[in-house]
């Protein structure tokens, strides 16, 4: 019996080892691909980042589970609620679309460059008391076509349920008269039970890639709403789409209690 159990160990471990070998190569793959964007069109950004998106969730083990995959339509919010840093490659891969970045990551280097190809939307962190700047470039992006999306949690949580939505950029939709999406994540384990073991928060990414890699398979299940119109103000349009990431994200919740460590 013992000498099973150990074969099993050794295997899980080296399951994990040629997966995150697989990362790693794949990391070095990811920054040369986005340092020759320079110039590219949008669809050519967004075709290459859904491949990057969908890669690396190949290589994590995991499977997208999205029943109702909309149309994308330019020029969309998207929103969702904010569970792993998986979230950012889940939605990549479903819906192409642009993050928000500090500012400051345009100087650092080589790094600097990738996420200023990968079509990132920046904002000052120096502006936080005034958000008007960070509207405005959100809203500018939107009128050009680029679908954006943000977390409005403004943090991760261990996906059970959702914190309270921050209003301040949805702001952004009523300037540009943008449609708003959101779009509920849920992950659960290989037996089909929600998981709390690809949480982000409140551990530093070496934990959270360790417990991520322990996994034998990671399944997320992605609910979109139906696209919003911007009525009303950015209260009215918060108080919607949180409602609707409550409605799907705790309808199937161990403990809806438990939003933090």
């Amino acid at each position: 019996m013992t000498a099973l159990v150990t074969r099993k160990t050794r295997t899980a471990y080296a399951v994990m080892a040629w997966r995150l070998a697989r990362l790693l190569a794949w990391l070095l793959r990811t920054a040369l691909r986005l340092r020759r964007l320079d110039g590219a069109d949008d669809a050519t950004r967004r075709r290459v980042l859904q491949q990057m998106g969908e890669e690396c969730l190949r290589i994590m083990a995991v499977r997208v589970d999205n029943p109702a995959a909309p149309v994308v339509a330019d020029g969309t919010l998207l929103v969702a609620n904010h569970v792993s840093w998986l979230d950012i490659f889940v939605l990549v891969s479903v819906y192409p679309c642009r993050f928000i970045a500090m500012t400051e990551l345009q100087r650092w280097p080589f790094i600097g460059k990738m996420i200023r190809n990968a079509g990132a939307v920046f904002i000052d962190r120096s502006s936080r008391k005034d958000i008007d700047p960070i509207n405005a470039a959100i809203a500018q992006a939107l009128r050009s076509g680029g679908n954006v999306c943000f977390f409005p949690e403004a943090r991760t949580s261990l996906g059970n349920g959702v914190l309270p939505l921050k209003a301040a950029l949805f702001q952004a939709a009523i300037q540009a008269d943008a449609p708003i999406r959101a779009a509920a994540l849920r992950y659960y384990d290989a037996a089909g039970q929600r998981t709390e073991a690809v949480s982000f928060a409140d551990i530093n990414l070496f934990v959270s890639l360790w417990r991520i890699l322990r996994l034998r398979e990671i399944v997320v299940r992605v609910d979109f709403a139906d696209a919003m119109r911007p009525e009303g103000d950015r209260f009215a349009i918060k108080d919607r789409v949180e409602a609707y990431l409550r409605q799907q994200v705790l309808s199937d919740s161990p403990n809806p209690q438990r939003l933090l460590p």
